[in-house]
């Protein structure tokens, strides 16, 4: 099974996606967008963006937890991951988002 995003609304009406690896793992999640068009202007911005390693940015949270963050060429963060268990998870999971999200199809569950 390929990836795919997963565009959804939030009970606040606000809306965000998620990127899923085949396998049905989130590997990649965004902001909250106040509209349906601009989570999927950031759908197309991951997509974009994905493929170059420069962009994501490897970090590491308060607890010791590395996690990464994926960046548009303004800079601003379209989309984070979760934490993970070591340095090496979590660049499997940046190549995860480099494989998966060029391609993937949009789920749009907000209906």
């Amino acid at each position: 099974m390929a990836g795919k995003f997963e565009l959804k609304k939030s009970k606040n009406d606000k809306f965000y996606f998620s990127l899923l690896a085949g396998n049905g793992q989130k590997i990649l999640a965004s902001e909250m967008y106040e509209s349906k068009a601009s989570a999927v202007n950031g759908i197309e911005s991951v997509k974009k963006n994905a493929t170059d390693d420069g962009r994501f940015a490897r970090l590491v949270a308060k607890d010791g937890s590395p996690y990464f963050t994926l960046k548009a060429g303004n800079g601003q963060v379209i989309g984070q991951s979760e934490m993970y268990s070591g340095e090496k998870a979590r660049d499997n999971g940046i190549e995860s988002v480099k494989t998966n999200a060029p391609g993937a199809a949009t789920d749009d569950q907000t209906a």
